[in-house]
């Protein structure tokens, strides 16, 4: 088996800049908020399952942003994410994760029920199958796992539709490849999404967040 590299696509969390869908429910400091705490939470389970390096792929860029002040643990390696769209971003960290050997499993920051154990059991998967997927139940996916590149399975993707978990397993099976199919979990997307927060996440948050005003 390919060692194994988790490399978490993240945005900073910066009021205005990133879920802003949340922002008429949370408000931009309160979205801020709670996507730094998912990004923690992302960050710690990626360390906790040990399947091998976590690498933190980010936007702004290093020098753009104090990534300092997010109180981050150590043994994170960093990257930037670079131009483009989504999919040229995942492609270009894809590519080069498994150009030194590795398989990379690629996640986000929006899913808390993405769990150490299960980013376990998505990178095991890696040893019989060319590709893992834990779809969202919106249609997107949460994680996708490759021992190899490919560049169609990121040119021309509809991002942010329903459409992007269905498409992407059409394309694993166009290349042949053995896909382990995980079942769907939510991501925190939209107002409606908040309620599938666990508790923990919610209760550690400051009570004002969760007005509407």
């Amino acid at each position: 088996m390919n060692p194994v590299r988790i490399v978490i696509i993240a945005k900073a969390p910066i009021p205005g800049f990133c879920k802003t869908r949340l922002i008429p429910a949370l408000g931009k400091t309160g979205a801020a908020e709670l996507a730094r705490r998912m990004l923690v939470e992302a960050v710690n389970a990626a360390l906790a399952s040990r399947v091998g390096p976590v690498e933190l792929c980010v936007t702004p860029a290093l020098n753009a942003y104090d990534w300092t002040t997010l109180g981050l643990p150590g043994g994170l390696t960093w990257s930037e994410q670079g131009d483009g769209d989504l999919g040229a971003r995942m492609a270009r960290v894809a590519r080069r994760v498994t150009s030194e050997g590795a398989s990379v499993v690629l996640i986000g920051t929006d899913c808390p029920a993405l769990d150490s154990g299960l980013l376990r059991s998505a990178a095991f998967a890696l040893r019989d199958h060319q590709a893992s997927l834990v779809p969202a139940e919106d249609g997107g996916y949460t994680l996708l796992g490759l021992q190899s590149f490919d560049q169609t399975l990121f040119d021309n993707m509809p991002w942010s539709t329903a459409e992007v978990a269905a498409e992407t397993r059409r394309r694993i099976a166009r290349l042949g490849w053995h896909l382990c199919d995980f079942p769907p979990l939510h991501d925190i997307d939209e107002p409606q999404d908040l309620a599938m927060l666990p508790a923990p996440i919610r209760s550690d948050l400051p009570a004002h967040l969760w007005s509407t005003t």
